[in-house]
């Protein structure tokens, strides 16, 4: 699986993004897809995810009621909506694939994702 993500940008705080990120190859599967990020200096972050068993969304609690993550499987794309945009979200935002069948448990790790993609800067000026 091969995963794209765009739709980063500059934002000034309280705006809102929506970043995409397209799965290409062999995407008959279904996954759980996440969102993490990485800011300048600190460790890479889980943001949200969206589990393969369907309609189970899951946060971070800094972006609770902020953020809400989506996929249309139909296009095999996932979409982080941004809105209420703070200069802390700064970061660089990748999304990644963790193979179904994983305990929920896993789905905040970073090391259990086996595909992600190259990552979109998201920038907030305040």
């Amino acid at each position: 699986v091969q995963l794209q993500a765009f739709g980063g940008g500059l934002m000034q705080a309280g705006g809102s993004l929506r970043l995409s990120c397209a799965a290409s190859g062999r995407t008959g599967s279904r996954y759980t897809m996440g969102w993490f990020r990485q800011a300048p200096g600190k460790e890479r972050e889980f943001v949200a995810a969206d589990r393969w068993t369907g309609g189970s969304a899951f946060y971070a609690d800094s972006v609770k009621g902020r953020f809400t993550i989506s996929r249309d499987s139909a296009k095999n794309t996932v979409f982080l909506q941004m809105d209420s945009l703070k200069p802390e979200d700064t970061a660089v935002y990748y999304c990644a694939a963790q193979s179904r069948g994983k305990i929920l448990s896993t789905l905040r790790l970073s090391a259990e994702y086996d595909h992600w993609g190259q990552g979109t800067l998201v920038t907030v000026s305040s």
